[in-house]
C-alpha cells in the first residue's frame, strides 16, 4: 500500500463535522485530552459508559429515562447489557423532526416509479399503518413480516410496527419461495406486508403465485397487507384468504398524533438472517436501543451525516444494509430510495438519479464500483455530481484499483469510506474517519465504542500481519440471541467459541501503518496451499485488474494431502481461457500478490453463484468440488449456478 493519500479533508471540512464537534465537547465534560481519532477511539473503548452516554446527550435521544446505570455486567462477553433501565422508541427517534413539505424519501422504481414523500406524508402514513396493525391485533412482541423492495411504504410499515412494538423481519421479493420460508418460518409472524411485485432490467415481475403459496405455509399469520407497486395487488387480493390491499385498508383511518410505546433498551426491534449457505439461516434478534446508539455513531461521526444531507444507500430489504439506510432518518434529511437494477437503462442509472436529486453521500458496494470500472465509463465526464461529498463501499472488500478508480472516474474531491461489518451486528467494526486521510485499499479506522483488534491463531494481538478480526469487549449492537436458542449455545459458538470471552467475527484481517485495517475475506473461506493463509480477497484484487476478466471466485481444492488454489474466471464477452490468458493472469497475481498466491488451477465458467445481497458464495462452490451438500441453496440468488462447478474434469487431475 502507499505512504501517499489519495485524499486529504480540507481542513474546514474537517473543522465543520460532527466528529469534530462531538470531541470538542465530550472533551469539555471529561477533561480529556481528545485531540486526535486514535485518542477518541481509545477512551470509547476504556470509558465505554461515558461514550455511549455523551453519544445519547450529544444526539438527544428521546426516552422515558435513560436509568441510572449505563452498563450492567460490563466485563461479560456476551452477557454485558447496556441502559438497563432505559424506555425507549426508535421509531420516535427517528419521527422526532416537525411535520414539513420536506422531502423525508425520494424513491424511483428504474424508469417505472417515481414518488416522494414529505416528512408530513411519511409521519401520516406511519400513523395509520400503526393504527391499522393495532386494529388487526398487534401487540409488542408480535412479528410483522415483508416481502417487500426498498419502496416508501416499506419504510412506513417497519416504523409502524415500530412504533407499537411489533418485531420487523423483511425479505426482497427476489427471494424464492424456500428462502422465505426458511427465514419466517422459524419466527412465525402474525403479520405479512408484501408487494405484488417489482421491476428488474426493464422487467416487470408478478410475484402473486409465490406469495400465495407463501402465505398457505405460514400457519402463523392472520392477516396480509398488499403494497400496490405494480398494479397487480387488486387482483393478488382475491387469491389469499385474509388479505387486504394496504393504501384502501388505510384509508378511512385519520393520520392522529403519533403514540409510540416506549419499551426496554433491549426490546427487540427486528430479526436479521445469517447468509445460510452452510445451513438453515440463523435468526439474530437485535435490540432496539443498542441499534439507536450504534446507527447514531455511524452515521453521524464515522458518515458525518448532517439536516440538510440527501443519504443514498443502493441496497435490498433482505440486506442489513437497507436497516442500516432507515436510521438516516434521524439526521431530519432526506433518504434517496432505489429499486431494481443499478444497471438499467444503462450504467448511468444511479448517477442520473444522483444528480437529479442533489445526492450528497452515496452507498454502494465494492461489486458495483468494480463493475463500473469494467465498463470503461468515466461518471466524471458526463454527470456534475455537485453535492456529491462522500462515497460508502461495502459488502466485500474494495480493491485498491477500485480506490483510484472513484478518485480518478468519478470525483477527485470526495470523502471514499470504505466500511465493513455485518449482518450479525447490523453495523460496522471498521469505518471511515472523517478527520483522516484515505489511503489506497485501506479502511481508515475501528468504529468508535468498538474495542476491534486482530489475532493470531493463538489469540495474541498483531499489527501489520494478518490475523483474525475480533472484538474485545462488550458493545450495544451485539445480538440480543437467535430466536429459538433457548440456552444460548448456538451463539455462544457462533462468535466465541474460537477465543473465550472474545468476539471472532470470521474476517481474516491486518493492521495498516496508518492505524487503518485491510479486510482480506472472509477467514473460513481463507485458503491454506502449504500452510500458508491467503485471504481470497488478495487474489481478485490482481485478477480484478484484468479487462478479460469479469469477476473470479477462488476456493481450496484438498489435494494430495495439502490444499491447492483453484481460481475459477467469468470472462468478458468473446474472450476464451488461452494458455496465453492463463499465463497473464498468473503473472498478475504473481507480481501483484507473491507466488504463493499463484493458483494450481485456473477455469473458465459461466457464472459464479452469489447471495442475494450480492456475496459471491466460495463455501459453496467449496462445498460442491469436494462432494458435499450445499444446504439452503434458498440463500442464493442463482442456486442454478451451482451445477457448473459439480464433478469438473478439470479437478480430477
Amino acid at each position: 500500500m502507499s505512504d501517499k493519500p489519495v485524499w486529504t479533508p480540507p481542513h474546514e471540512r474537517k473543522k465543520s463535522s460532527n466528529l469534530a464537534r462531538f470531541m470538542t465537547n465530550l472533551r469539555a465534560r471529561t477533561g480529556h485530552q481528545l485531540d486526535t481519532f486514535a485518542s477518541l477511539h481509545a477512551y470509547s473503548v476504556e470509558f465505554p459508559e461515558t461514550f455511549w452516554s455523551a453519544v445519547w446527550e450529544e444526539f438527544d435521544v428521546l426516552a422515558d429515562t435513560r436509568g441510572d446505570i449505563e452498563i450492567a455486567d460490563k466485563e461479560k462477553m456476551p452477557g454485558a447489557r447496556f441502559f438497563p433501565h432505559a424506555r425507549l422508541s426508535y421509531a420516535e427517534n427517528l419521527l422526532k423532526f416537525p411535520s414539513s413539505a420536506k422531502p423525508a424519501l425520494i424513491f424511483r422504481g428504474e424508469d417505472k416509479v417515481k414518488l416522494t414523500l414529505t416528512w408530513a406524508e411519511l409521519k401520516a402514513k406511519v400513523s395509520r399503518i400503526a393504527r391499522l396493525l393495532q386494529t388487526l391485533g398487534t401487540r409488542p412482541g408480535d412479528r410483522v413480516c415483508a416481502i417487500v423492495p426498498n419502496h416508501p411504504d416499506a419504510i412506513a410499515a417497519f416504523l409502524a410496527a415500530n412504533s407499537i412494538g411489533a418485531v420487523w423481519s423483511s425479505c426482497s421479493p427476489d427471494f424464492g419461495e424456500r428462502g422465505v420460508l426458511d427465514r419466517f418460518g422459524q419466527i412465525e409472524p402474525k403479520i405479512l406486508i408484501a408487494a405484488d411485485g417489482y421491476y428488474y432490467n426493464g422487467k416487470t415481475l408478478d410475484i402473486g403465485a409465490k406469495l400465495t403459496s407463501i402465505v398457505a405455509r405460514l400457519p402463523s399469520l392472520e392477516h396480509v397487507l398488499l403494497i400496490d407497486y405494480i398494479g397487480e395487488a387488486s387482483r393478488q387480493v382475491h387469491a389469499m384468504p385474509r388479505t387486504m390491499a394496504l393504501n384502501s385498508a388505510i384509508a378511512p383511518m385519520s393520520a392522529a398524533p403519533m403514540e409510540f410505546a416506549r419499551l426496554p433498551f433491549d426490546h427487540p426491534i427486528y430479526i436479521l438472517y445469517s447468509s445460510g449457505t452452510t445451513g438453515v439461516p440463523k435468526c439474530i434478534v437485535h435490540r432496539a436501543g443498542g441499534i439507536l446508539l450504534k446507527h447514531l455513531t455511524e452515521h453521524f461521526l464515522h458518515t458525518d451525516l448532517k439536516h440538510d444531507d440527501r443519504l443514498f444507500y443502493f441496497t435490498t430489504c433482505g440486506w442489513m444494509m437497507w436497516n442500516w439506510l432507515v436510521s438516516g432518518l434521524l439526521s431530519g434529511g432526506t433518504l434517496l430510495l432505489y429499486d431494481g437494477s443499478p444497471f438499467y437503462p444503462s450504467e448511468r442509472a444511479l448517477f442520473d438519479f444522483a444528480d437529479a436529486e442533489g445526492m450528497t453521500i452515496f452507498g454502494t458496494s465494492a461489486k458495483y464500483i468494480d463493475a463500473l470500472r469494467k465498463t470503461g465509463w468515466h461518471p466524471k465526464d458526463t454527470h456534475k455530481l455537485v453535492a456529491l461529498r462522500t462515497m460508502c463501499s461495502t459488502g466485500s472488500p474494495l480493491s485498491a484499483e477500485n480506490f483510484d478508480y472513484v478518485y480518478q472516474s468519478i470525483k477527485s474531491d470526495l470523502h471514499l469510506a470504505s466500511i465493513s461489518g455485518g449482518t450479525d451486528i447490523c453495523g460496522c467494526f471498521v469505518a471511515g474517519n472523517p478527520l483522516a486521510p484515505v489511503y489506497r485499499g485501506e479502511i481508515q479506522a475501528p468504529t468508535l465504542g468498538v474495542a476491534v483488534d486482530v489475532f493470531d491463531d493463538n489469540g495474541r494481538p498483531v499489527r501489520q500481519q494478518k490475523g483474525e478480526l475480533v472484538c474485545t469487549k462488550p458493545f450495544p449492537s451485539m445480538p440480543l440471541m437467535f430466536w429459538n436458542d433457548l440456552s444460548g449455545e448456538k451463539y455462544r459458538s457462533a462468535y466465541f467459541a474460537r477465543f473465550h470471552g472474545v468476539w471472532h467475527h470470521g474476517d481474516f484481517a491486518e493492521w495498516t501503518a496508518h492505524d487503518g485495517i485491510i479486510i482480506h475475506g472472509r477467514s473460513d473461506a481463507t485458503l491454506n496451499p502449504g500452510g500458508v493463509r491467503i485471504g481470497t480477497a488478495e487474489i481478485y484484487a490482481q485478477v480484478e485488474q484484468i479487462p478479460d476478466v469479469l469477476e473470479a471466485l477462488a476456493i481450496g481444492q484438498e489435494w494430495d494431502n495439502d490444499v491447492r488454489i483453484v481460481l475459477f474466471v467469468r470472462l468478458a464477452q468473446g474472450i476464451s481461457l488461452t494458455d496465453e490468458l492463463r499465463a497473464r493472469i498468473k503473472q498478475q497475481i504473481r507480481q501483484g500478490a507473491s507466488p504463493r498466491h499463484v493458483p494450481a488451477k485456473i477455469i473458465a465458467v459461466a457464472d459464479i453463484p452469489r447471495t442475494k445481497s450480492g456475496k459471491i458464495t466460495e463455501l459453496a462452490i467449496r462445498d460442491i468440488v469436494h462432494g458435499r451438500e450445499v444446504k439452503n441453496k434458498e440463500a442464493l440468488a442463482n442456486p442454478e449456478a451451482l451445477e457448473l462447478y459439480r464433478n469438473m474434469a478439470e479437478l480430477a487431475t
